[in-house]
Formats: structure tokens, C-alpha cells, sequence
């Protein structure tokens, strides 16, 4: 069969060719030819399941099977004919197979459409992209509870409104961006239980009348069920839209992660260092070391927001069953997966990799009061109504600030100006260590809780 027969899959019904225009127009292969291995595997699946039902013989069922491995290879080794004119992946697939094997090849698409094939091929797909996901979401949380471990005594101010607050374990803080992670590896699970039903058979929008058995086709393709509504299965794209939902929660986290670590290797922080190899220079100024792989990631988080409000955009207006728009869904799809997969890669690598200045992290929780909070508690502790406590604390900042002095660096004397409460054991609670070791319960940021956290966190990585 040559290429302009092909053409003839669908044309019969018209009198005049395909404007120019209109053909490279309506064009998908040059992005959806990347769903070959998902075409070619389930086209197996299907043309096995057609002979053993008595649709098409055993002998083209083999020949297909052959073809389609043939096929399979000349696409590795880059040596397959892709042709526009035969608008997408399957056309040309199935084109290039009746060449190869004559009549057989024409009796490969019996009992099924382009709108189910499709269906199949993307969910396919991304079953395959969500395991990987998973797969670098459970390393990069690895990464973070190793580094969390490692950092577990390690001082740094923690912030609001990026205002020193109170001080935190640096290691708290990576557990802090784990649960994150744990809550994103959720979602993209739950998400792969939806997405493992499977269309084939639904053929173009009701089904076929020939006798196929849509649950061996499932069970050969490692699917949970078949779909439950032929009008459903064609159009829906829910799958689609929650992976890049989900992508799009995860790239927010990692943004927010990237914001951190942007600031905290800027050397008006210095908290971290970043490893070279994952860093760039100037053209211009040799003096900088430029945190580039961070700020992509922050970048490339708009990508898959986009992708996510095109993809709600592509469906709102969708009447059922199958329209084209639905090609429009694999290019944002496509690109949130990219997006994900190269910047989970990215951090899963560098973050755990980076040094911390834990001299600089601890002089940083010195400046802004940070204990204040502390020295409110051991009012109450005293007796004091904490509203009380606030403004006697209040007044001792503003007199520290003016004289340059921490609270832990003033006199027991110059405390005690505020309230005659003040002890010479208030010194305990104002150290940073201190402070820290104060806030030993479940989710507090006292090194011991850290290292409760990580040992559970080990527990919940080692089950998957």
C-alpha cells in the first residue's frame, strides 16, 4: 500500500483532496509520535484478542505482531518514514504496516477507532510518567530526610512574613519541604487509581458489534478494569487534567523550595552552598556563582500552571463524545510531564548535595529577636497573663533594639526593668539551643523530634 492510498483510511467520503493548509494543520504526528511504544503495545493487544475471538485469523494476527515489532525497531533506530500527510501516530503506524505485511495490516484497526486508541495510548502513557514521578518523588524525599538527619542540631532562624520568628532546626525545616513531597506522592497515587481503566473497545463513541472481550485486552495491558461508558471512555480527559493538577501542586512546592535556597545562597545570607556543578557564571562578572538550576525550576513551575489552565480550558466546552480539540491536549500534557520529571530530577540531585554554613545560619537567629517568643513563655510560666507577658517582652525588644543588643546578650539587671518576675534561669530559655530543645512534642523543632521524624519518615519510605 503506498502513502497516498493510505490516505484513503478516511477520505472515501469526499469528493476533493485535503487543503494543503489543512493537513499540516491538523497534523499531531510531530508530538504525539513520542505514544509510539503505547500504540504499538496496545495494537498488539488488540489483535491478539481479535483472533483469539474468532474476528481476524491467527496467521494475521501473527504477521501484525510481526510487523508491529519490525516497526517497533525501525523507530528505536530512527529509520521509520514519518509521514504528515498521514496526521498522527496511529495513521502512520498502520500505514507503514500494510506495507510492510499487505491486507493483513488493514484488518489490525476491526472493533476499534482512533478515539479509543488514543484514549488507551495517553492513559498508557501516563501510567508509565506517574510511576516515574512517584519513582522521583520517593528519591528526592529520600535526599531530604538524609540531609534533615545530618542537619537535626543545626540553628537557623526560622521565618513569617520573612522576618526572623523564632529559631528552628535546619533539619526540621528539610522535613518541612518532606511532608510536602509525601502529600504530592499521595495525590499522584490516587490520581494512577482513576487513570487505570482502560478505553480500548469503546471504538469510536458506542462500542462495536463485533464479539471482542474487553477484559482480556485489559488484563494483557495491565489495566483494573475496562471503562464503564463507551461516550465516557472516547472524551474524557480528568485523567490528564489531575496528573497536571498534581504536577502543577508539586512544581508549586518545589518553587517555593527554589525561592529558599535562591535566597539562602545569596551571599547576604550565605545560610548554603550550592554545589558548583549545578550552578553557573557570568559572561561579565567572575565573581558570581549563580544559582541557575534553582531559579529554572522556579521558572519552569509557570510552565505546568499554564499547561494545567489550558488543559480546563481545552475541555470546558466539549459536548460529548470525542471532538478534535482533543488533540490539543497532548502538547501542555507532554510538557507539564517534561517539566516535572527534569526538575524532580534536578533537586532530587542538588539539595541533598548542598553544605550548610552552620556558623552563619546560627549568627542569623541571633539578629531579630528570635527568642522572644521564649521569653513571653517563661512569663507565664512565672505567673504572668501572656497578654501581659507580650507587652513586657515588647518593651524589652524595642530596648534591645535601640541599644544593639540581643536579649540573651542583657544583664539579668536590665531584664528585670521589665518584670521583677525575672530569674537568673531565664538565661536557659534564651539561648538558642535552648529554645530549641524547649519544643520537644510531636511536629516541634527540637532535635530530638527531628530525628523521631526521620526514623518515621525511613519507616514510611521503606514501604513505598
Amino acid at each position: 500500500m503506498s502513502k497516498s492510498d493510505a490516505k484513503g483510511m478516511w477520505s472515501g467520503r469526499f469528493s476533493e483532496a485535503t487543503d494543503a493548509f489543512v493537513a499540516a494543520f491538523s497534523a499531531s504526528e510531530h508530538y504525539d509520535r513520542r505514544l509510539y511504544r503505547e500504540d504499538i503495545q496496545g495494537s498488539r493487544a488488540h489483535a491478539r484478542m481479535l483472533a483469539d475471538c474468532g474476528v481476524i485469523s491467527q496467521a494475521d494476527a501473527t504477521a501484525i505482531m510481526e510487523g508491529l515489532d519490525a516497526i517497533a525497531a525501525e523507530i528505536e533506530a530512527g529509520d521509520f518514514p514519518w509521514d504528515p500527510a498521514l496526521e498522527d501516530v496511529h495513521m502512520n503506524i498502520e500505514a507503514r504496516l500494510t506495507e510492510r505485511i499487505g491486507e493483513a495490516g488493514k484488518r489490525l484497526h476491526t472493533g476499534r477507532s482512533r478515539n479509543d486508541q488514543i484514549a488507551t495510548d495517553v492513559r498508557l502513557w501516563l501510567r508509565t510518567v506517574m510511576d516515574e514521578s512517584i519513582g522521583l518523588l520517593l528519591r528526592f524525599q529520600t535526599g531530604l530526610v538524609d540531609l534533615a538527619e545530618r542537619e537535626a542540631d543545626t540553628v537557623m532562624p526560622g521565618f513569617t512574613h520573612l522576618q526572623v520568628a523564632q529559631p528552628v532546626s535546619f533539619g526540621h525545616h528539610m522535613l518541612a519541604w518532606y511532608e510536602m513531597l509525601v502529600r504530592d506522592q499521595a495525590r499522584f497515587a490516587d490520581a494512577r487509581q482513576r487513570l487505570n481503566q482502560m478505553p480500548l473497545g469503546s471504538a469510536a463513541l458506542a462500542g462495536t458489534t463485533f464479539p471482542i472481550d474487553r477484559h482480556q485486552t485489559c488484563a494483557e495491558l495491565g489495566f483494573d478494569t475496562p471503562t464503564r461508558n463507551s461516550l465516557d471512555a472516547v472524551s474524557d480527559r480528568d485523567f490528564a487534567i489531575e496528573f497536571v493538577s498534581a504536577a502543577a501542586l508539586t512544581m508549586t512546592h518545589l518553587s517555593r523550595m527554589a525561592e529558599e535556597l535562591v535566597i539562602w545562597a545569596s551571599p547576604l545570607t550565605g545560610f548554603i552552598e550550592l554545589p558548583d556543578r549545578f550552578c553557573t557564571g557570568s559572561s561579565i562578572m567572575p565573581q558570581k556563582k549563580n544559582p541557575d538550576v534553582a531559579e529554572l525550576v522556579r521558572g519552569k513551575s509557570a510552565r505546568v500552571h499554564g499547561a494545567l489552565q489550558a488543559l480546563l480550558t481545552l475541555m470546558k466546552g466539549q459536548p460529548l463524545a470525542y471532538n478534535r480539540d482533543n488533540q490539543e491536549d497532548k502538547e501542555p500534557l507532554f510538557d507539564a510531564a517534561d517539566a516535572l520529571r527534569d526538575s524532580l530530577h534536578a533537586f532530587a540531585d542538588m539539595v541533598p548535595a548542598l553544605t550548610v554554613n552552620r556558623d552563619r545560619t546560627r549568627a542569623a537567629a541571633r539578629e531579630g529577636f528570635a527568642t522572644a517568643t521564649d521569653l513571653a513563655d517563661y512569663l507565664v510560666r512565672q505567673g504572668v497573663a501572656f497578654r501581659d507577658a507580650h507587652e513586657i517582652v515588647g518593651k524589652a525588644v524595642a530596648y534591645g533594639a535601640a541599644e544593639g543588643r540581643d536579649l540573651a546578650e542583657m544583664s539579668l539587671a536590665e531584664l528585670q526593668q521589665f518584670s521583677k518576675v525575672i530569674d537568673g534561669d531565664v538565661f536557659e530559655v534564651l539561648t538558642l539551643d535552648g529554645s530549641l530543645a524547649a519544643r520537644d512534642h510531636v511536629g516541634g523543632t527540637a532535635p530530638a523530634q527531628v530525628r523521631i521524624q526521620v526514623r518515621a519518615a525511613r519507616q514510611r519510605l521503606a514501604t513505598g
